[in-house]
C-alpha cells in the first residue's frame, strides 16, 4: 500500500479546502450537492474537523514515501443494521494519476469491512468519471448499474454510475 489513512488534522483543513473544494470545475463533478462558496475558515470549511459520527467516518489520505497529504477518504450513509456503506474519496491534483486512488479505496474498505464488520460497500461516480472508474475496478468493485440522466454536472444532466463491492468478493 502507498496510502495510510488518519484522523483530519486541523492543518489539513485549509489545503483540502483550497486544493478539492475551490476547484470549481472537478468539485461540481464530484459532489451531488451544487458548490457553493464557503469562506476558507477552518469550523465551515466541508474538510472541518469533527467529532466522531455512527454515520460516517472522515480520513485524511497521507502518502506513505513521504508522509504529505494527498487527499481525503470517507465512508458516509454508515447503515449498521444492514451492514453497508457508501465511500468516496478525492486526491490533490499531484497525487492524481499515481495509483494512489486505488490503494485509497482498498484501503478504506479494509476499513470498513475489517473494522466495522460491514458487508457492502458502494460508491457512485459519473459514468464518464474514467479514473474513478479504473480505480474502483481495481480494487475489486463491479458496475452495478448506470442511473441515465441522475446528475446535473456541467450545466447538463449526466449518467451516474454505481459500483458495489461485497466483503466476500475483497482481495485480502
Amino acid at each position: 500500500m502507498h496510502v495510510t489513512l488518519r484522523a483530519r488534522h486541523h492543518d489539513d483543513v485549509p489545503v483540502l479546502q483550497v486544493e478539492l473544494y475551490d476547484d470549481v470545475p472537478t468539485r461540481s463533478r464530484a459532489d451531488s450537492r451544487p458548490w457553493r462558496p464557503v469562506p476558507p475558515v477552518p469550523d465551515r470549511s466541508p474538510y472541518a474537523v469533527t467529532e466522531p459520527s455512527e454515520e460516517a467516518a472522515l480520513f485524511s489520505v497521507v502518502e506513505r514515501a513521504t508522509g504529505e497529504l494527498a487527499g481525503e477518504a470517507l465512508l458516509w450513509g454508515v447503515d449498521t443494521h444492514n451492514r453497508c456503506a457508501h465511500l468516496g474519496i478525492a486526491l490533490r491534483p499531484s497525487h492524481r494519476g499515481r495509483g494512489l486512488a486505488t490503494d485509497t479505496l482498498r484501503t478504506l474498505c479494509h476499513y470498513g469491512f475489517r473494522v466495522l464488520g460491514l458487508r457492502r460497500l458502494q460508491l457512485e461516480t459519473l459514468a464518464d468519471n474514467e479514473p474513478m472508474l479504473r480505480a474502483a475496478r481495481s480494487a475489486g468493485f463491479t458496475l452495478e448499474g448506470t442511473l441515465r440522466a441522475a446528475r446535473w454536472a456541467d450545466g447538463a444532466f449526466a449518467d451516474e454510475a454505481v459500483l458495489g463491492l461485497l466483503a466476500g468478493e475483497r482481495e485480502h
